[in-house]
């Protein structure tokens, strides 16, 4: 099973830095029984590994070498490979530059390396050998990408970065296989790689016949590409590491570009401000 990290990004909300934004420490975790800084992409790369992924690619632009520099060629026990996006051309450029390196019958998950969510293991709620998502709550949907669902899960419409979104659900990670894949990449080709987001993407897809499932499996979805989804994000490690918390903070190495920031509650609290479902 591959992992897709698209890391290419140049995390222009939270400049200055040093380093490229999917290695800006957020919580710790102890090694050798040392306590040390964790990257926020260490997270995905955790949740990918726990779902099964035993090879992972993180895409990444020409000058954020430091991102191989710090990952090297293993992950846990997952192998990492790199592949270079030349220019920024968006989240649909980015993905499928790791088209090459996927069979068609291998399942490939993708998530966002600037990002941590509940629970650690959403991927496995995800189906085998179809187009699916994995939807969060929020409290603001017009700042992301709202999925309109039917009662069953099918996604009708992805509503991308909409102020007036039908729904609360955003979707936070997705799944499918490499021939899915490929034929989301020959679509995106035959629209002169025009589609910047998944979200245009995935409607024509719908549009032509495709299909995509989705499952509102997601509990809490912190973007710490500000500096306030970074503050959100360590106070979110903090309680989960608290002894009356649900456990300790999800980070111990081997076990959507752009988005504003925004915390996702339980599922609950979300709908009792009245807003759509």
């Amino acid at each position: 099973m591959w992992g897709v990290i698209p890391a290419a990004g140049q995390g222009s909300r939270i400049q200055p830095l040093a380093f490229s934004k999917e290695l800006l420490p957020v919580g710790s975790r102890r090694e050798g029984g040392v306590e040390r800084p964790c990257a926020v992409g260490e997270y995905l790369c955790e949740r990918m590994i726990g779902a099964g992924a035993d090879k992972i690619c993180f895409v990444v632009s020409p000058g954020k070498s430091d991102i191989m520099e710090y990952f090297g060629g293993f992950y846990g026990e997952a192998f990492l490979a790199y592949a270079v996006q030349p220019e920024p051309k968006g989240l649909c450029d980015a993905i499928f530059r790791a088209v090459p390196l996927v069979a068609d019958d291998e399942p490939v998950l993708v998530g966002l390396p600037d990002t941590i969510w509940l629970p650690e293991d959403g991927f496995a709620a995800l189906p085998d050998g179809v187009l699916s998502f994995l939807l969060f709550p929020v409290a603001n949907p017009g700042a992301f990408d709202a999925v309109a669902t039917d009662e069953t899960g099918r996604v009708l419409a992805i509503e991308v970065k909409s102020p007036r979104a039908s729904t609360y659900w955003i979707w936070g990670a997705f799944k499918m296989n490499g021939r899915i894949l490929r034929d989301l990449e020959a679509l995106w080709r035959r629209r002169d790689c025009r589609d910047e987001f998944i979200g245009t993407l995935v409607n024509a897809w719908i549009a032509e016949g495709g299909a995509a499932t989705s499952v509102r499996a997601g509990e809490a979805y912190v973007d710490v590409g500000t500096f306030e989804g970074w503050r959100a994000a360590i106070a979110m490690l903090a309680e989960r590491a608290a002894p009356d918390g649900a456990g300790p903070a999800p980070a111990m190495r081997g076990a959507p570009g752009g988005r504003p920031f925004a915390v996702l509650g339980r599922a609950s609290p979300v709908h009792s401000q009245g807003g759509p479902a």
